[in-house]
C-alpha cells in the first residue's frame, strides 16, 4: 500500500471501554473519539484510525442477534472506506459474537479483528492497551498490496485466533481465550509472527462482500449430564417454534442409549427440528458412529458437528436456518467448513 492503512474501531461496549471515575470509584464508558489521548502509543502506528461507537454501550451479557446485525451493518457500510476493522466487545460473549459475524460475511477480503480486555482501559495493570494496539497492527498488516488477514479474528493476550475456533476459558486470567482445535493465526512477541499456512484466503477472483442478516434464533443448547430425566428432555423438545438444537454430548459424541432418549430425539428430527451433535470437551471432535453409544444418533439423522465449538455451532445454526435450506442442504452445509470453523 502506498498510503497509510485506514482502520475503523467499532466499540460496542465491554470492559475495554471503561474508565474509573476516581472520585466515585465507579466505572463509566470511555469516549473513543478521544482514544489517542488515553493511548498515546497509537500515534506511533503507521495507520489512520477512526472510531464508531454504539449510541449506548452494551454489556456483552446483553449481546443479541440484533446487535450482531448492527455490527455487520457498520462494517459493511464502511467496507470500501477502510482497510481493516477492529471490533471491541465484552469478552464474555465475544466467541459467540465473532463467530456469528464470520458467517454473516461472505467473500470477506479484509481483516475484522475482535478484541477486548479483562481490566478497564484506565486501570493501572490493564491488558486493554496491548490487546488494542496489537489488534490494530494486525488489522493494518499488508503485504504485496493485500491484507495479511482476510477473515474474522479474535486477538487476546499475544495471540490471534480464528474467531470461530475460540472459547472463553478463564474469567480472571489475561489469557482468557483458547482455540483447542486450531493453532493461533499469529503470535505477538518481539515480532508479530503470522502463521501463513493457516490463514484463510479468498478463492478465485475478487468478489463483492455479501452480508447475510437473516439469522434465525429459534434455537437452543441441550447439555447432557448423567441422570438427565425424560421429562427434562421432553420439555426441551417441545419448546414452541423450536427449529434447532445443539446437543452437547460426551467425549467423541456419545449419549445415553435408553429407548426413551433416542425416541424423543427421533421424534424431534421427524418433526423437522435439526439436532447437531457437539462434544462437551474443550478439545477434540465428534465421531458419530465410532462407539455404540453414538451409532443410534447417526441412524436417526443427528447432524455430525465434528470439531466445531458450541459457540460457533449455535451461530452457524442461526445462519443456516435463516437461509431456508432443505434438510439435505442444511446437513451438507453444516458438516462442510464454510469459514474455516471445522476440520
Amino acid at each position: 500500500m502506498t498510503n497509510q492503512p485506514k482502520i475503523l474501531i467499532v466499540y460496542t461496549g465491554g470492559t475495554i471501554g471503561m474508565v474509573k471515575d476516581y472520585n466515585t470509584g465507579a466505572l463509566k464508558a470511555f469516549d473513543f473519539s478521544q482514544i489517542s489521548s488515553k493511548i498515546p502509543e497509537l500515534q506511533q502506528l503507521n495507520c489512520e484510525i477512526n472510531t464508531i461507537s454504539f449510541d449506548e454501550p452494551i454489556d456483552s451479557s446483553n449481546m443479541s442477534v440484533d446487535y450482531y446485525i448492527q455490527i455487520a451493518e457498520i462494517i459493511s457500510d464502511n467496507y470500501d472506506k477502510f482497510d481493516g476493522f477492529v471490533v471491541l466487545t465484552g469478552s464474555d460473549t465475544m466467541s459467540y459474537t465473532s463467530s456469528a459475524i464470520s458467517f454473516m460475511f461472505e467473500n470477506l477480503q479484509k481483516p475484522v479483528i475482535f478484541t477486548g480486555s479483562q481490566l478497564p482501559i484506565g486501570d493501572l495493570r490493564t491488558d486493554a492497551k496491548e490487546n488494542l494496539i496489537t489488534s490494530i497492527q494486525v488489522a493494518s498488516a499488508y503485504e504485496n498490496g493485500k491484507p495479511v488477514i482476510q477473515e474474522v479474528g479474535l486477538y487476546f493476550e499475544y495471540k490471534l485466533y480464528r474467531a470461530n475456533r475460540t472459547t472463553k476459558i478463564n474469567a480472571e486470567q489475561f489469557e482468557a481465550f483458547a482455540s483447542m482445535n486450531y493453532p493461533p493465526l499469529a503470535e505477538s512477541g518481539v515480532h508479530l509472527n503470522f502463521n501463513y499456512p493457516l490463514l484463510l484466503k479468498p478463492e478465485g477472483d475478487k468478489k463483492d462482500l455479501v452480508v447475510r442478516k437473516n439469522l434465525d434464533n429459534h434455537v437452543a443448547i441441550l447439555k447432557l449430564f448423567p441422570g438427565i430425566t425424560e421429562s427434562v428432555v421432553k420439555s426441551f423438545m417441545n419448546i414452541p417454534d423450536l427449529k434447532g438444537i445443539i446437543l452437547e454430548t460426551y467425549g467423541s459424541g456419545n449419549a445415553p442409549t435408553e429407548k426413551w432418549f433416542v425416541d424423543l430425539l427421533e421424534e424431534s428430527v421427524n418433526k423437522g427440528i435439526y439436532i447437531v451433535n457437539v462434544t462437551q470437551c474443550k478439545g477434540g471432535s465428534v465421531i458419530l458412529g465410532h462407539y455404540e453409544t453414538s451409532s443410534e444418533l447417526k441412524r436417526i439423522g443427528i447432524v455430525d458437528g465434528k470439531d466445531i465449538t458450541t459457540e460457533t455451532a449455535i451461530a452457524k445454526m442461526m445462519y443456516l436456518l435463516g437461509e431456508k435450506l432443505s434438510k439435505e442442504e442444511f446437513t451438507h452445509y453444516f458438516q462442510t467448513p464454510l469459514r474455516g470453523e471445522m476440520a
